[in-house]
């Protein structure tokens, strides 16, 4: 029985010498920071953190760069909990606030170590960024937005130059009269309006349709006189309206005159003058037949007074035909005359 209880008591000593190994045993350190880093790399908001894990005599040291505040003090408390554990020294550094912050007394003595990866330092550059641009003072805005570059509208291109054709010395031309032209009441320098009655061609091809404007003046005019005068009339052709243009022409000249009363008029009064002679002789002798001379004489002129020639009239719609005297160059023209304002000029009476 004694010796049941010696070997008990023994067994017992044993277990607790083994307990209180245990219990003294220093902590592994590749065991702590291999247990720490896994609980960092559990959190969704710690994972892919370059975080440095460091684990001597129980001390652990974090190092490395957060985002925030919040995942600072969760590391720390992942680091706590680890079996072994007793002081934590934090030297995580908050991206944001990393130049404001003040150093505590532990990161004096044991200066953090940081790493930063490519991906990492671009995100904190680009954090910078954001807080620089919200300080920084709105920029005052234009009073207008910039409008875009005016361009000036370009020139539009020129009308392409119309076929002009020459129209030969010695065609005819033929008009028709809108104004009436009486050689008693005209003057030389008078303008007078016509229309063309026929059109001008060139080889029987049309360049100026009938019935557009022509103008003219008066060459000369003569009234008819009592004895020797005769009527006279001269017109001439100055210019030619082919659509919106006016051009100048030259032609010959039309000529109409009554006949010279001259060599008549003398003949019948000599008659009258030698049969009044006669008859005075018969009656009243030589003083008869001078008086019946003066007598015979005034009866010739009478005679040649009553037949005086009438003035020259040329009344509207009359046709006259006129011949050009040099070429003229013109745009030729199919579309027919239009009517509208004659070419301006005072007509002929």
């Amino acid at each position: 029985m004694k010796a049941k209880f010696s070997v008990l008591w023994r067994a017992g000593c044993i277990a607790l010498l083994a307990l209180a190994a245990a219990c003294s045993k220093t902590p592994n350190d590749a065991q702590v920071v291999s247990d720490v880093q896994a609980k960092l790399a559990a959190d969704s908001g710690l994972q892919n953190r370059q975080l440095t894990v460091q684990s001597s005599n129980g001390t652990v040291t974090l190092s490395g760069v957060v985002d925030n505040d919040a995942e600072r003090d969760a590391a720390t408390k992942y680091a706590a909990a680890e079996p072994g554990v007793k002081t934590v020294i934090n030297n995580l550094q908050v991206a944001t606030t990393e130049a404001t912050r003040k150093p505590s007394p532990q990161s004096r003595t044991n200066p953090p170590v940081t790493r930063y990866s490519s991906a990492r330092r671009q995100k904190s550059q680009s954090q910078r960024a954001e807080i620089a641009r919200a300080d920084a003072p709105p920029a005052t805005a234009p009073d207008r937005a910039a409008d875009p570059p005016v361009q000036a509208p370009s020139a539009p291109a020129p009308p392409p130059e119309l076929a002009k054709v020459t129209v030969p010395s010695g065609t005819s031309v033929v008009v028709r009269l809108i104004d009436n032209i009486d050689s008693a009441t005209a003057q030389a320098g008078d303008k007078f309006n016509a229309t063309l009655d026929a059109p001008i061609a060139i080889d029987g091809d049309v360049v100026v349709p009938a019935r557009y404007d022509v103008q003219g003046h008066v060459v000369n005019a003569q009234a008819s006189g009592k004895f020797a005068g005769r009527a006279l009339l001269v017109l001439q052709l100055d210019r030619i309206k082919v659509g919106d243009k006016s051009y100048e022409i030259q032609t010959d000249q039309f000529s109409q005159q009554t006949g010279s009363r001259g060599k008549n008029t003398a003949e019948k009064v000599g008659v009258g003058a030698v049969a009044g002679a006669v008859l005075g002789g018969i009656f009243g002798g030589g003083k008869g037949a001078a008086i019946g001379s003066a007598a015979g004489a005034g009866a010739g002129g009478g005679v040649q007074a009553a037949s005086k020639k009438p003035d020259i009239k040329l009344s509207a719609e009359k046709v006259l035909t006129f011949t050009l005297q040099a070429p003229v160059t013109l745009v030729p023209t199919t579309k027919p005359a239009r009517e509208g304002p004659k070419l301006d000029s005072p007509s002929a009476q």
